[in-house]
Parts: structure tokens; sequence; C-alpha cells
């Protein structure tokens, strides 16, 4: 996507100007003929070029509270210029949020839409985000496409928060565990070796065993780390070839209980998004391609991508969905119901919802049988290590003198 600029004037012969983000010159054209404007030039902003990799991304927590902000403000009755200027207020001046806040009120302050003003910030605001605002300003309903963005980033945040939080306790489990074994092994083992140099075969095959494990980790350890790093870097770029992650998506959805997990959980992600977008007043063509960007399987985001093609053709959207065998039959029943009552964005969101409280619940399960195996699991192994030196030791007195 690249930064164009742009000339205009409305209906009214009003000139306007400002910067899109387009994948080309017609596309920006026909963003500004949808606005109702009639664009005059459409050029690449040559001081720009190149920003957009390296544009900032607004954390959602930052986001959800501007943008729940200014849907209350909105829904007070504040003009969207004085609601800005109260929130800059209220701001400590040294807060990032007051640097952008400011340059959105002087792109509104300028007479441009706020969606312009926005996706010429170098904040990174997402396609989903641009294209909600878009739309609730075609509608004339900011406020409720306001307030609709809010509830989607509170709902997305919270289920990874509750994900992260979730596995923190595992993670840490893991790491000190790991970093005991690290220590048994490459410090207080080889303390027992001179202990147990004369002892020859006669050591316990268990203790032999853990030996030449703290051998083997002193010697290769930083050979493994180094073959562990390329290992990564490697795994990394051959994800970045499509065929590669389209490959790996797939492999991650046919896993036991975790392909499942992931599943729902990116079909309550799509569908949040879908439903909110359609809600918003996106036309559904339009919100299923920027839908599927907020899905990261490959593989589901290709799915989706046929459906849109089969729309183009006349058809209804949960038989596509359904043919491919990626989405849930639960969802695609609701999706069918909702196409044929007329209520699609409305299922869309009850799909979402769902699907969020069964992935909460997935996880919550997961977890509690994982804590307990990890436990048990490396208390065993670190017992073993210990028992196989003591065994050792107490073997020594039954040696022949």
């Amino acid at each position: 996507m690249a930064l164009y600029y742009f000339k205009a004037v409305s209906q009214n012969g009003e000139p306007q100007e400002g910067r899109l983000e387009g994948s080309d010159q017609q596309a920006i054209v026909l963003q500004l003929q949808q606005r109702g404007l009639i664009p005059l030039s459409v050029e690449l902003d040559h001081r720009r070029i190149g920003l957009g990799r390296n544009r900032r991304r607004t954390s959602e927590r930052r986001l959800q509270a501007i943008t729940q902000d200014l849907a209350a403000l909105i829904k007070a009755g504040v003009p969207l210029e004085r609601a800005l200027g109260i929130m800059i207020e209220v701001h400590d001046q040294a807060d990032d949020d007051v640097r952008l806040l400011g340059q959105i009120r002087e792109g509104i302050q300028r007479g441009q839409p706020l969606s312009v003003v926005l996706a010429e910030q170098d904040e990174g605001f997402s396609p989903f985000y641009l294209n909600m605002i878009r739309a609730s300003e075609i509608s004339g309903n900011l406020e409720q496409g306001l307030a609709d963005l809010a509830v989607y980033l509170e709902r997305s945040r919270q289920l990874k928060e509750k994900a992260l939080s979730a596995l923190i306790y595992p993670i840490i489990l893991v790491l000190v565990s790991a970093v005991s074994l690290l220590i048994i092994l490459t410090y207080v083992i080889p303390q027992f070796q001179q202990l147990f140099a004369d002892m020859g075969q006669t050591m316990p095959l268990s203790t032999r065993i853990v030996i030449g494990s703290a051998e083997f980790l002193r010697t290769m350890g930083p050979w493994l780390l180094l073959a562990l790093l390329l290992a990564l870097i490697a795994g990394q770029r051959l994800l970045a070839q499509p065929s590669k992650r389209l490959a790996w998506d797939r492999m991650l959805l046919r896993l036991p209980l975790a392909g499942e997990l992931i599943r729902r959980l990116e079909v309550a992600r799509f569908s949040r998004s879908l439903g909110t977008l359609m809600k918003g007043g996106v036309p559904l063509l339009n919100a299923l391609t920027i839908a599927r960007d907020t899905v990261n399987n490959r593989l589901l985001a290709q799915t989706i991508g046929e459906a849109a093609g089969s729309l183009k053709e006349g058809k209804r959207l949960a038989d596509p969905l359904q043919a491919s065998g990626q989405f849930p039959p639960l969802a695609i029943q609701m999706l069918r119901v909702g196409e044929e009552t007329g209520q699609l964005e409305a299922m869309l969101l009850k799909v979402a919802d769902r699907y969020d409280r069964e992935v909460e619940s997935a996880i919550q399960r997961l977890l509690t049988i994982l804590e307990p195996v990890l436990i048990v699991g490396l208390g065993v192994l670190i017992a073993g290590i210990i028992i196989s030196i003591l065994v050792a030791i107490l073997s020594i007195n039954e040696l022949p003198i």
C-alpha cells in the first residue's frame, strides 16, 4: 500500500485535498468517487515513500481508549473538533496521545473527513479501522461507528489478554524448571565426576546416562543454541514464502486439540470483524475482503477469499465456506440462518460471542490438564537425576577395597 496525495472538489464545488493509502492511483480515484468527490489529481506522495513500513502501530489499549472517549463525547452532542480538544486538555501534555490527537484535530480544522486524517497519521491505523470510520461517515452516524469500533477493540483485546494471562504460569514453570535442570547438569553433576572417576563401569546405568548428558550439554551447548537460532531464522524465511506458510497453517489446523482451538479463535476473529464492518455500513463484499486480512491463518484466509469470489457470482456466503470444510458446522448454520433472515451481521456477532466463550473455556480446560502434567513430569525428571546420583554414591560402599 502506497500513500497518494490527492486534490478533488465536492459536488458543491468545494476544493479538498489530502492523502490516502491505496494499491494504485485507480484505487484512490475509486475511494474519492465513493465519497462523492470529483478527483482532480492523484499523485504518489514522494515525501512519505517507504514510511508505511516503519509506521508505528498504535497499541490496542490506547486505540480503544481514544475511540471510546471520542464516541462518548460525540454521543453527548459535542462536535468532533471540540471533542478532540477536550481529550487533549484532559491528557498529560507529555503523553504521545496528545501529539496524535493534536494532529487529528488540525486535519479536522482544515475541513478533512476523519477517515482521511487518520490515514495520514504515522500511527498506522489498520484498514479495518479506517473503513469502519469511512462507512460511518458516509452513513452519517459517526457516533455509532466509533462505539462499534470500541466494542470490537475491547473484545479482541480481552480475548488476547485472557489467553496470555492463562499462559503466564505454565511459561514461568517451564522456564524455572529449565534453568534448574541447566544448573544441575552443568554445575552440580560435574562436581561428582571426580568422585566417580575411579568407579569405571561399576557406576549404575542411570548415573552414566546423567553424567554423559551433562558432559554433552557442557561441550555442545553453545553449538546447540547456534543451531537453534539458525533453525529459527531459516524457518522464518521459509514461512515468508506463501506456499510454505500455507502448508504450515494447514498443518496447524490438523494438530490435535490445538488445531481446533486455533480454528475457533480465527473464526471468532473473522466473524466479529465482518459483523462489525457490516453493522457499520460497509458492503458485504468490501467487508469480506477487509475481514480476511484480520485472519492470521493463511488457509482460512484463502477460503474466505474464494468465498468473496463466489459472492461476485451471486452465491451466498455460507455455501463456499461449508464446501471448504474449514469452518465449524455450527458457524456455517448460523451464517445460513442470518442470510435467510436478512440479519447476517447480527448472526456474525453471535458466532463471534459463541466462539469467544468456547476458546476461553478450551484454554482453561487445556491449562487445567497441562499444569499438573508439567509439574509431575518436570518433578519426576529432576528427582530421577538426583536419585541416579544418590544411587551411585551409595554404591561406592559396595566396591571391593
